[in-house]
């Protein structure tokens, strides 16, 4: 497929991972990118806005970098997210650091084939899921995986992350 080769979808492939990949016009005017893809979604697949995850990386601690993957709808527990990966503390990464180590513009950061694999934790609600979509690397591009295929290709952990927004 023409504009669907990125790091990520490559990894699905090389692994013959079943998945499927959604494609839509970004619309350069938009700076909730997760919002967007919810919408472009939900017109061509019945899905619930929390099967949608977002990609986000952090600076633990340590001043090290993670991913934290959870549904675009929530809010991420910065020290939730820090315990469930071995931290006391967490704070969003500098954007130019964030796109340096993954590789990945800002809005289109996959949580697969990053430039370095990071420690990575996705919010348990994950689980209850048959399939969720997640970033394919780029604004427009999304993947529609098994959740259990996601946490393995990311070696992630998995915990309660996310919080609800009112």
């Amino acid at each position: 497929m023409a504009g669907t080769a990125t790091p990520a979808t490559a990894l699905l492939r090389k692994d013959r991972t079943p998945h499927r990949i959604h494609t839509y016009q970004h619309d350069r005017g938009v700076d909730s990118y997760g919002d967007e893809a919810i919408r472009a979604l939900q017109q061509v697949v019945d899905i619930d806005g929390h099967q949608v995850f977002k990609t986000l990386v952090i600076t633990l601690d340590s001043h090290s970098l993670a991913v934290a993957v959870l549904p675009v709808p929530t809010r991420l527990s910065l020290k939730a997210a820090a315990s469930a990966l071995g931290g006391s503390k967490a704070a969003m990464a500098d954007q130019s650091a964030a796109e340096r180590s993954t590789g990945y513009v800002f809005g289109g950061i996959a949580p697969l084939g990053q430039r370095r694999s990071l420690p990575t934790v996705i919010d348990e609600s994950a689980l209850q899921w048959d399939r969720v979509f997640c970033s394919g690397g780029r604004r427009g591009l999304e993947i529609e995986l098994a959740p259990a295929d996601l946490i393995r290709l990311c070696d992630a952990v998995t915990a309660p992350i996310a919080l609800t927004t009112a």
